[in-house]
């Protein structure tokens, strides 16, 4: 599967925006916000993990993300364990 049928597999998710033309790190951000933890497996699946964690680390630097707290902490902690 590659990320756009990953995508179209979950337009409940994205339903606020255009599905075509996406990138992986507003796919990352989705995902990690809203998916449950079978979006969070298949995602890892078609975007290398350690690559998820870059996009997740970069998107949490910045002063205004979209990450809530506790989406945030739990990330943080499991991308410091598993990458």
């Amino acid at each position: 599967m590659n990320l756009q049928e990953f995508i179209k597999k979950r337009k409940y998710l994205f339903w606020d925006v255009r599905l075509d033309g996406l990138d992986e790190s507003a796919v990352v951000e989705r995902i990690l916000n809203y998916g449950d933890w079978d979006d969070v497996q298949e995602m890892f699946e078609i975007i290398e993990i350690k690559k998820v964690a870059e996009i997740f680390d970069k998107q949490i630097a910045q002063i205004r993300n979209n990450y809530r707290g506790q989406i945030k902490n739990y990330y943080r902690m499991y991308f410091e364990k598993y990458v």
